[in-house]
């Protein structure tokens, strides 16, 4: 079944989905072991399945490298590696580079402030300053 998987021959597309059959539950009992809830379990056995055959996996099996099982085990435990880092990424921020804001520095300069600028001027002269600004006055 796994060669007919590999190749491109008309009956690729049934093998693919029979071996996907036959997986998926031993791939989901592994995932849900792991103490995944079992949505998450769910999202990351089709993940799984689905980096298979993005990256083609599939064709690099070959009976001289292991068995079949310890291939899945080893791309499994891959891939939720790779999908804890992308979490742990999204939760840092991403690929966002964060710019450090000094906001002691900035309370400290406000206290010291003498007034606040909308004070220190009278009504229509701060309202010129903030539209100078780029304030909004209809935001």
């Amino acid at each position: 079944m796994l060669l007919s998987v590999q190749s491109q021959a008309p009956g690729s597309q049934a093998a693919l989905a029979e071996l996907c059959r036959i997986y998926w539950y031993p791939i989901y009992s592994f995932v849900r072991r792991l103490r995944f809830s079992p949505e998450d379990a769910q999202d990351l056995t089709q993940s799984f399945f689905l980096h298979l055959l993005d990256h083609k996996a599939l064709g690099q099996v070959s009976p001289l490298k292991g068995k079949f099982r310890s291939f899945l085990l080893a791309s499994l435990q891959n891939c939720l590696c790779d999908e804890a880092d992308r979490a742990r990424c999204l939760k840092g921020g991403g690929n966002i580079e964060f710019i450090p804001l000094e906001i002691g520095f900035a309370e400290d300069r406000y206290r010291r402030a003498p007034l606040d600028f909308l004070t220190a001027f009278s009504p229509p002269q701060a309202v010129r300053l903030y539209l100078a600004r780029g304030g909004c006055p209809h935001s």
